[in-house]
């Protein structure tokens, strides 16, 4: 019998044999003691009642005219490993403030946040950076927090304070972006409340749904880029919902301490009630499919973006993807029911793909095991999102019919010369120089790169809208996420493009993670107002370790004009001592 098998026929108990500490550290995540969430903050000034002001989810645009509020969010994160074991299975992981999933970042729109992050990283030394994911950087594209691009890693021992503006609303997270150390662990949500676009009672705020791998992450970076062909394909081990799920014990076969019946994540609904649910793919490779028996799901936001809601009973994200979500809770006040999240079998290596949770109503008692069926759901193999037609921005913007440049991009990998694995984007694989962030060179007016084309650098110069046509000449889906964007998706389908073919041209999905399903294409178009260098990259962790990214340099005489922090280049200073003391073990493109 299956372990999920076992779960649904209540073999195994609900209660789990490991303690919260255990499993997650100091995270509450997963628990019913997690946090809920207010509309907004209320500790700061409010005009017309609301931090934001007048401005509406319909009636404001959000690129164009978002609040300055003059609050500050401060936060302090220590990095660090430690030991956990979110399914039972006890392994390294790294953690922010001893917690896995890490804590919360929560602000209002137009808020500033500020990060103080310290490297306490060791056994063995690592440096690190964190990303944003999804917000704009606009005016503070040095922030963004990817090695090599615009600052060089924090090195080990050092501590860097990161400053930029809320200047998008919805959910998110925070991650590493070095190396694939968010594989290992190195995420957390970021909350930022802003304009409401459906109404809702209650919010349970986020629920990461995540793959699993039991091997630590450089391990599996090293095996990708050897030249052992049998070891390029990962399988993971199981899936996680807000960091906990169980895993069948027995097959372990290395020694590692592992118990069954570790715990799942609980949710509590109040009878009557509309909860607001903030999912997250926060996973290294896996496509997900999420769902919670017996309940309707309204969606109302694709990453930054607010929607006009439909309703759906099965929610695909690809990684780095978020969807919020509104349930009604229309069943019994002692009822429980399934949550869950399974990976997709054609899209993904999984061993094991089918996470689960528990959502109990509020008179429910809280160990028993649910006895609720899935929804019907047939996988067509396209490893997509949902159709364009149905994902309809809640503020419409048009944009320009004829963008003033496009650039065609292939996607495909090979094995290069000396028999490694490469992922690329126009026939060339990136690697980065961690000493040498481009952003920092580009303020200097030096954008000849004299590494490229391994940085792979695209300069589209004062060009006002670019537009990308990404024709992905593998067998594989790529979630294709841009920084510092929210990109208009004006295509998707099988094959090349036929270079005529939109989906409502006048107000298309916006977003900064699409899926590209594989031998198919995505069209993307972006408004070029955000002076910096930007990544354009596939999210699946493997995949731009082994090349998959490409960096855009967006207006470069603007950002010749930057006043860029000092203690950004200091950055670089703290780097360059390090590792010339030390041998920096970088075996894949650094990101």
């Amino acid at each position: 019998m299956s372990l999920l098998s076992q779960m649904l026929t209540g073999v195994l108990s609900i209660t789990g044999t490991l303690s919260q500490s255990q499993t997650n550290g100091a995270s509450v995540w997963g628990t019913l003691s997690a946090p809920q969430f207010p509309a907004f903050l209320t500790n700061n000034p409010l005009p017309n009642g609301f931090p934001w002001s007048t401005r509406g989810a319909g009636t404001t645009n959000p690129y164009k005219d978002p609040p300055d509020t003059e609050v500050t969010r401060y936060y302090t994160f220590d990095i660090e490993r430690g030991t956990a074991a979110p399914d039972g299975y006890q392994k390294n992981v790294l953690l922010v403030n001893g917690q896995f999933p890490g804590p919360a970042i929560e602000a209002n729109w137009g808020d500033w946040i500020q990060v103080v992050v310290n490297n306490k990283i060791s056994g063995p030394e690592e440096g690190t950076a964190l990303h944003w994911h999804g917000l704009l950087q606009t005016a503070t594209p040095w922030y963004d927090g990817t090695p090599s691009v615009q600052q060089c890693p924090i090195a080990p021992g050092q501590s860097f304070t990161y400053r930029f503006k809320a200047d998008l609303y919805g959910t998110s997270w925070y991650h590493s972006h070095y190396s694939a150390q968010y594989a290992g662990g190195l995420m957390g949500p970021m909350i930022i409340h802003g304009p409401s676009n459906a109404h809702y009672d209650i919010d349970l705020g986020p629920v990461f749904i995540t793959d699993w791998y039991h091997k630590e992450y450089f391990e599996i970076v090293k095996e990708v880029e050897s030249t052992n062909q049998t070891l390029w394909l990962q399988y993971s081990d199981n899936n996680l919902i807000n960091g906990k799920m169980n895993f069948d014990c027995s097959t372990v076969t290395d020694g590692t301490p592992c118990k069954n019946n570790a715990g799942l994540s609980k949710f509590m609904f109040t009878p009557g009630k509309t909860h607001r649910l903030r999912l997250i793919n926060a996973g290294a490779a896996g496509l997900q499919h999420f769902s919670i028996d017996n309940h309707i799901m309204t969606v109302i936001a694709n990453d930054y973006v607010p929607i006009v809601p439909y309703n759906a009973t099965t929610v695909t994200l690809g990684i780095g993807q978020r969807t919020d979500i509104l349930v009604t809770a229309n069943g019994s006040s002692t009822g429980a029911y399934w949550m869950r999240s399974n990976i997709d079998t054609i899209c993904a290596l999984p061993k094991q793909p089918n996470a689960l949770a528990v959502v109990y109503y509020n008179h429910a008692n809280t160990s028993a095991v649910p006895s609720t069926t899935a929804w019907p759901y047939t996988d067509d193999g396209r490893c997509a999102n949902d159709d364009l037609t149905l994902t309809t921005p809640f503020y419409p913007i048009t944009p320009s019919a004829v963008p003033a440049f496009t650039q065609e991009l292939v996607i495909d990998e090979v094995v290069n010369a000396t028999g490694h694995l490469d992922w690329r984007i126009n026939y060339q694989p990136f690697r980065g120089n961690y000493n040498y962030p481009l952003l920092l060179l580009a303020q200097e007016k030096n954008t000849s790169y004299p590494m490229d084309p391994e940085w792979n650098v695209y300069n589209f110069g004062s060009n006002g809208t670019v537009r990308l046509v990404v024709n992905n000449n593998s067998t594989i889906s790529h979630p294709m996420h841009l920084h510092g964007h929210n990109m208009y998706i004006l295509h998707q389908g099988p094959g090349f493009w036929d270079g005529v073919s939109l989906t409502r041209p006048a107000n298309p999905q916006r977003r900064d993670v699409q899926m590209l399903s594989p031998s198919s294409h995505i069209v993307v178009q972006y408004d070029a107002d955000n002076p910096g260098v930007w990544p354009f990259h596939c999210h699946i962790a493997w995949h731009v370790s082994l090349g998959l990214y490409m960096n855009i340099v967006e207006q470069p005489a603007q950002i010749t004009q930057m006043q860029i922090p000092e203690v950004v280049p200091q950055t670089c200073v703290d780097w360059d001592q390090y590792s010339a003391a030390n041998v920096v073990d970088q075996i894949d493109s650094g990101l």
